[in-house]
């Protein structure tokens, strides 16, 4: 078929009168699929059923050093947790607390604990006139809900194959005193999967930011989600690289196996400089006494080390594999060619990004909904939910079966090819 931006009015009505048919055929279907999150499959987590036999009545419940989990103690985490977390992320033991189930809580209080209480000493951001944060966009909704909840201005930062637009970063980060944090996701970025390069990471790292209580929230969150065994994405460590450069203090990592063993029931870190730590602990060790030890040790009991850890993770990629095939082999099919969309060919993560053609993503989301297709919202990728091209549109591939995905992505193409032709006709009229 023939790009559809080279076709007559006739052509393009003659067209859309053959797929408004496969349209009802396909609404008559009364699929019910909802793909509106990055949810693990079933078949994924029953991967992760063994982890709940390793502890029982029976189990010693000690740690290594002989600490009980079922008491008190530990409030940063039990030390072989903390070890297995800081091996996933790349970084030391002593620069990481193990926390609950939720990176996304960590980032919460580590937000409001710089609106109240400010960073390091510094005058709390509820006190400031106006605070920034920067926002590499597409990006993801939860942390711009963040930012937005606690009316922290939000700004677009587009969001290239290899990481952010760094001389903006660098113009806001450098020059402008309101500006006191950035939102990353450096490996597999949700939604486009694409890797910050060497070079981005060591920009990030020397910056020179106009306020000394800025910092990068690096959400680490795929770090380990490969798809493929022999393709697989690698990044700079930023908390090495910040400390190369002088600005030790300047990034926060977060991560947790969320999407490891069982979302809701996993663990979470924070990774960060000594004196980041301590003044954190200020806080963490009123707020709590400890989190959940015995989720720690039976974490730490099922993957054992880094190679369980990466072991396991293979098997998710297997289960992954398929669905993120069936999901580009009908895109590459049915859209190569017709100039009504583009799509990102992830290593890793959850997501695969499509754009379409500007002023169409609502309109394909609202006709996919009407097929019982649920996508995540569009806009929702953008800060505040606006998408100023009304274009990018977030897939997740992970919860249905192929054989869903596979059906679901001929009904997406299909809304894609109809939204397409209307706004090309509406522009014609």
């Amino acid at each position: 078929m023939k790009s559809f931006l080279a076709m007559s009015q006739e052509e393009l009505l003659t067209l859309k009168a053959e797929l408004e048919e496969q349209f009802k055929t396909e609404e008559a279907k009364g699929l019910s699929l909802n793909m509106a999150r990055g949810k693990p499959g079933a078949s994924q987590l029953a991967i992760s059923m063994p982890m709940l036999n390793v502890i029982n009545c029976e189990s010693d419940m000690n740690t290594l050093l002989g600490n009980d989990t079922r008491n008190y103690g530990d409030w940063d985490g039990i030390g072989e947790c903390r070890r297995l977390m800081a091996n996933m992320l790349e970084v030391k033991k002593d620069n990481v607390i193990v926390c609950g189930n939720s990176s996304l809580n960590i980032m919460y209080d580590t937000v409001i604990r710089s609106m109240v209480m400010g960073v390091n000493g510094s005058t709390p951001w509820c006190k400031l006139d106006k605070v920034k944060f920067l926002c590499p966009v597409p990006g993801y909704d939860r942390h711009f809900k963040i930012t937005e909840l606690f009316g922290i201005e939000m700004i677009n930062i587009p969001l290239g194959e290899d990481g952010p637009d760094m001389d903006m970063v660098e113009e806001y980060v450098n020059n402008d005193e309101a500006v006191k944090g950035i939102w990353c996701v450096p490996k597999y970025s949700n939604p486009t999967g694409i890797t910050y390069s060497d070079e981005v990471v060591r920009r990030f790292a020397n910056l020179k930011p106009k306020a000394e209580d800025f910092r990068i929230f690096w959400d680490n969150a795929y770090c380990i989600h490969h798809i493929f065994d022999d393709i697989q994405d690698k990044i700079l460590n930023i908390l090495e690289e910040c400390e190369k450069a002088g600005n030790p203090n300047m990034v926060y990592v977060f991560g947790s196996t969320s999407k490891v063993s069982f979302p809701g029931s996993g663990v979470s870190a924070i990774a960060t400089s000594l004196e980041n730590m301590e003044y954190i602990k200020q806080f963490m060790t009123t707020q709590i006494i400890g989190h959940d030890k015995i989720n720690q040790l039976r974490h730490v009991r099922f993957f054992k080390d880094i190679d369980g850890l990466n072991a396991h993770m293979k098997k998710h990629a297997d289960l992954l594999r398929p669905k993120f095939e069936a999901v580009l082999t009908i895109l590459e099919k049915e859209l190569t060619g017709l100039e009504i969309g583009s799509w990102t060919k992830p290593r890793g993560g959850y997501f695969i990004s499509f754009d379409a053609m500007p002023g169409c993503a609502k309109a394909i989301v609202a006709r996919c909904k009407e097929l019982g297709l649920i996508l995540t919202g569009a806009g929702a990728t953008y800060p505040y939910g606006k998408d100023p091209k009304d274009s990018n549109i977030r897939i997740a591939p992970t919860f249905p079966t192929p054989e869903e995905m596979e059906e679901a992505t001929k009904m997406f193409v299909l809304c894609v090819k109809l939204a397409s032709i209307e706004k090309l006709l509406s522009q014609k009229a």
